[in-house]
């Protein structure tokens, strides 16, 4: 299955570097308030949801552009979860840092992932149990135990601002406690930058799963720890996400805390 996905991530990858070789030409719609998707990522949405079909007809689809509308029904033992182009707006304004990203829940578990980072070529994968690799590199989530000195990766909210309170106070606080913060533009790559030592920890409010699902995959398999707010594991639900190496992964949550509200910790 996991070679079926680094297929549809590649035959992705191909259809996304074609398109970014003339930006200006692409059709571009506005979903919602800053929130943009273009035929680029309809086109390698279908791409992957063709690729995996033909190998899996009865394997039911989650995917950021076209929901469940494909596959079988969402209560099939296997679904995949598949973010096209993850960075989209990254990708509209010619900045390289977008990722595919394709998941597969086994019974509601996670049990593949692929993000591919065509701009790089850089091709991360996990099976649970097995590791977590960078082209067919063993990698490890980094070794620093302490948050001060820690590199975080983090998501300003660009759409929804229920929380901009809260994200204000996490972000006055960690810049103070840690080598600092980083907002590069598409969670996927942050998550696999977290599972391949690039940085030492990850938080982000209001995710969805296709953002995450893969690279939550890929830190857990790296050695990480990732939770939602509370410190449980309902963060494909909640789209509430903490993540990184396992001692700061401790401190981060801890030191977002004071800023945690009620309904974050849903």
């Amino acid at each position: 299955m996991l070679n079926t996905a680094v297929k549809a991530a590649r035959r992705a990858g191909a259809i996304i570097n074609r398109g970014s070789l003339d930006i200006d030409r692409l059709t571009v719609r506005s979903k919602r308030e800053n929130d943009f998707v273009s035929e680029v990522d309809h086109m390698a949405e279908q791409a992957i949801i063709q690729s995996l079909l033909e190998a899996y007809p009865r394997h039911a689809i989650l995917a950021e552009e076209s929901g469940t509308g494909a596959g079988a029904p969402g209560d099939a033992e296997y679904q995949w979860i598949i973010d096209p182009l993850d960075g989209t707006t990254n990708f509209l304004h010619g900045v390289p840092q977008y990722a595919v990203s394709i998941a597969l829940l086994h019974r509601g578990q996670l049990s593949q992932a692929v993000i591919y980072d065509p701009a790089r070529n850089d091709l991360y994968t996990a099976s649970r149990g097995r590791g977590a690799f960078l082209n067919e590199r063993r990698i490890r989530v980094s070794h620093r135990d302490r948050l001060r000195g820690s590199l975080i990766g983090t998501g300003f909210p660009y759409r929804d601002f229920t929380h901009l309170d809260a994200y204000l106070g996490m972000f006055r606080d960690l810049v103070q406690k840690t080598a600092g913060l980083r907002r590069p533009g598409s969670a996927a790559l942050d998550l696999a930058w977290v599972a391949a030592g690039r940085m030492d920890g990850f938080f982000e409010i209001g995710l969805s799963p296709w953002d995450i699902a893969a690279g939550c995959l890929l830190i857990l398999e790296a050695g990480g720890l990732v939770s939602d707010f509370a410190g449980e594991e309902n963060y494909l639900h909640s789209g509430h996400v903490v993540a990184g190496s396992p001692k700061v992964f401790v401190q981060l949550l801890q030191a977002l805390q004071p800023h945690v509200t009620p309904e974050l910790r849903g």
